[in-house]
């Protein structure tokens, strides 16, 4: 593998930057306003407010999940009062004995039972089961673990992470335009705008990761992809660092499309000396080749595997500590009339924000990287003569 030694200080001072005037609003605001109105309302009804009856433990998890899992509503915050959410419903989309599309509002959060073509559907924590009752709160069956057994269908719903993943390639889309646009108009082929951005991400990419794993000559046809992976990666885990709550690079089905991605763009494009080297390596006695091919082959799924839960573990946890340190405030007795508490956890919680900036580039780095070290062991030529 090849590790750089050019300095990357530039490109994180751009990284933050970009970002920092929007890094006082996360998506733990939502933790702090609903466990705050909670608080106030057992003050105006004149009850202690302590650990054991402000924001218990539960309500915390159950924060926190709400914002890592999927959602097929898009809820900005809610009124833990009025029970209201503020966001939007998104379309429904199952293949169930033909097509059938709908608004996630008919669901209304799970509390109905929606009938489509004589068949019935309910949506409980977070997934669409089919049921044959029309009462939502009877609509579940369960095992002897309370796993639910009613059968689902076939879903091809726009969900909240589906709509971060359109968001993010529009905007790739338009920044890249407009990169393009100015090489093409301006005499001297100097980007402008925001495209001045780009161009050092983009010519990293380039010298950095592909061309010292790849190689000049065959660097080019993989760029297309090294580019998007990275930029997909980067832009997506900044996102989530926004007041718009997404947490699609923490979704293990995304890190799992994207790491198969590179294991087919890998296999396909894996030379004779790839699969040699897999199959019956070279230079080496042939009972250890017996023992050493079922390791080589293992070795191409564990590579992929690796990819994708390293990304998927780093966001999710950089998330789940950033929003669980908010939360700790109030599940302190007597939060509110401790200010230090509140100061303390706003200071930790900005700096683990910052941290997840740098996070964020980190993991798109890694895996754009990590994936231009296994295209180039697959292409490689390899000299046996001289190596053994």
């Amino acid at each position: 593998m090849v590790i750089t030694r050019k300095p990357v200080r530039f490109i994180m001072s751009a990284i933050v930057g970009l970002v920092s005037s929007f890094m006082m609003a996360s998506p733990v605001a939502d933790t702090i306003d609903t466990a705050k109105e909670h608080v106030e309302e057992h003050v105006e009804h004149g009850q202690e407010v302590s650990a054991s009856n402000d924001q218990k433990p539960e309500e915390v998890y159950a924060a926190i999940d709400h914002h890592l899992k999927d959602d097929y509503y898009y809820t900005f915050f809610h009124d833990s009062k009025t029970h209201e959410h503020f966001g939007f419903p998104l379309p429904v989309i199952l293949f169930d004995n033909g097509l059938k599309i709908f608004s996630s509002s008919e669901f209304d959060y799970g509390n109905k039972v929606v009938e489509k073509d004589g068949q019935k559907y309910v949506l409980y924590h977070g997934k669409i089961y089919k049921t044959t009752t029309d009462d939502a709160a009877a609509a579940i069956s369960y095992d002897e673990n309370h796993h639910p057994t009613n059968e689902k269908p076939v879903d091809f719903s726009i969900t909240k992470n589906v709509v971060g993943l359109l968001l993010a390639a529009f905007l790739i889309f338009l920044g890249f335009t407009a990169l393009a646009k100015t090489y093409k108009t301006s005499a001297n082929n100097l980007p402008k705008g925001f495209a001045r951005v780009l161009e050092p991400l983009v010519l990293y990419v380039r010298d950095e990761m592909a061309v010292p794993n790849i190689g000049q000559a065959k660097y080019k046809k993989f760029m297309p992809y090294l580019l998007s992976v990275f930029f997909l990666i980067f832009l997506l885990n900044i996102l989530g660092l926004t007041p718009l709550g997404l947490n699609v690079t923490g979704n293990i089905s995304v890190t799992l499309c994207l790491a198969v991605f590179t294991f087919f763009i890998t296999n396909l494009n894996g030379n004779k000396d790839y699969w040699k080297h897999i199959f019956w390596m070279p230079g080496v006695p042939a009972p250890m080749k017996v023992v050493l091919a079922p390791i080589e082959v293992l070795g191409m799924f564990t590579k992929p595997f690796s990819l994708m839960i390293r990304l998927f573990a780093n966001i999710t946890a950089g998330h789940s500590v950033v929003m669980g340190l908010v939360s700790v405030v109030f599940l302190m007795k007597a939060t509110l009339s401790t200010p230090g508490a509140v100061g303390i956890s706003f200071l930790l919680t900005l700096f683990l924000t910052f941290l997840e900036i740098l996070v964020a580039f980190l993991q798109a780095f890694i895996f754009t990287m990590l994936s231009s070290l296994f295209i180039g062991q697959a292409v490689a030529e390899h000299d046996h003569d001289d190596h053994h």
